[in-house]
């Protein structure tokens, strides 16, 4: 009996672990606990080379595997795709946000609702990849442009209630980066 729930545990164990891998391919996001500028240096070459890492990736799926998901219950190629474009716009205005205004609020969105949206469901990448080109050129000129003092300038994510500083968010979407190109690896 006590090797036969010690067995269901085991099973039960092993199999989430293989999900939380497939959800979180390079781990979940960790806050950075200071401001650290050579971090913070890595990060942005990260969200720069974006763009043509996921390119090239994109290039390289048949029109079939633009429908698969990375796990069961996940978004299709496709969907992670023109994710990365809504999400990443949005960083860009909460950086130019928190650059320009005292703490500002941010107005979160649905991310899961924007990707059941017929144009992230059945839209060729191409407008969502020329998207993405631009706004990391543009983006990572911003970053590279920030004043240290201002690396502590932030926003105040409603949904978390709390300030956000820059060099944590910048943080946050290098992950992101890494995070949703795993996905599209496991593919």
């Amino acid at each position: 009996m006590l090797i036969s729930l010690w067995n269901e545990v085991s099973s039960r164990l092993y199999l989430f672990m293989e999900l939380e891998q497939l959800k979180y391919p390079v781990g979940k996001w960790i806050k950075p606990t200071d401001f650290n500028p050579k971090a913070i240096i890595e990060q942005i070459q990260i969200i720069r080379e974006f763009p043509a890492k996921i390119i090239s990736k994109a290039n390289s799926f048949s029109e079939k595997q633009l429908e698969e998901t990375y796990r069961s219950g996940g978004w299709t190629a496709r969907q992670v795709i023109h994710h990365c474009a809504d999400s990443h716009m949005n960083a860009f205005i909460r950086f130019k946000l928190a650059l320009t205004e005292d703490l500002p609020t941010i107005k979160p969105y649905a991310e899961a609702a924007w990707a059941e949206l017929v144009d992230a469901k059945h839209l060729p990448l191409n407008s969502s990849l020329q998207i993405l080109e631009g706004l990391h050129f543009r983006w990572s000129t911003l970053l590279d442009g920030i004043q240290e003092k201002d690396w502590h300038r932030g926003f105040i994510h409603p949904e978390h209630g709390h300030e956000l500083k820059l060099y944590e968010v910048v943080s946050l979407y290098s992950w992101h980066c890494r995070h949703h190109y795993g996905h599209l690896e496991i593919i």
